[in-house]
């Protein structure tokens, strides 16, 4: 799944964008999370958290204008894709010092947008995140997207899959913790369990429900932390 930022201080040429963007995906069947920001410094707060694949860039936005914007966000991602949308055409000289891929005037359409997605569509058709564990004398490939949570059993593990299908791992929860916990949407719920958060149907303190109905527990004192991870993963606005 890739994630596209869109920021412009204008609401009605950030749902134009927005709206533009999402049939492009579904015309080219990408799966994408989508993240609108009314300010530069909120694309900078998240870019910290988390890697974008995209972000559209108004030029002309107060206090932080989109170009200091861009400068702030290659100082720590030099691989995410950055296209402004501006009213003026000033600024495409400029735009090249921050290393931008593309630069389309308002008002946006479909067919100038389409062509950026045309233009870097490998990037996004690469195959989806995954890991390669190894089950008994095999090999397994599971992709992150599937993973619906991990749980701890004596020395070896259990990962339990979306389609309902399970492996058992033998390698340690401590070893694929730190695989998958530098990844967006998982967390340690437990000494026991590391739970995808795309995958839960609802919870409370004390236990989580997958959309499969499988029953997570929730360790003392972690109800919180959960809570406020979910909240921040479903709404990161």
């Amino acid at each position: 799944m890739i994630k596209i930022g869109i920021c412009d201080d204008d609401r009605k040429c950030l749902e134009q964008a927005k709206n533009i963007i999402e049939k492009i995906l579904k015309d080219f069947k990408i799966t994408a999370r989508l993240f609108c920001y009314e300010n530069g410094d909120s694309p900078l707060s998240k870019i910290r958290v988390f890697k974008f694949d995209m972000i559209f860039l108004d030029i002309f936005m107060p206090l932080l204008s989109g170009m200091d914007t861009a400068r702030e966000i290659r100082e720590v991602d030099r691989d995410v894709l950055i296209i402004f949308l501006t009213s003026s055409p000033d600024f495409a000289l400029e735009s090249y010092t921050v290393k931008a891929n593309d630069y389309l005037l308002k008002p946006v359409t479909y067919e100038n947008v389409r062509g950026v997605f045309e233009y870097y569509i490998a990037k996004f058709q690469t195959e989806p995140d995954h890991l390669i564990l190894k089950t008994g004398n095999t090999h397994q490939k599971m992709y992150m997207q599937d993973i619906e949570y991990i749980e701890a059993q004596n020395k070896h593990c259990v990962c339990f899959l979306s389609s309902k299908k399970s492996y058992e791992v033998t390698d340690s929860l401590r070893n694929i913790e730190n695989m998958l916990l530098c990844r967006e949407g998982f967390f340690k719920c437990h000494r026991s369990y590391i739970v995808s958060m795309q995958h839960v149907d609802h919870f409370n303190s004390n236990e989580i429900i997958t959309k499969n109905g499988h029953r997570i527990p929730i360790a003392r004192g972690m109800g919180k932390a959960f809570s406020e991870a979910y909240f921040s993963f479903l709404f990161p606005d």
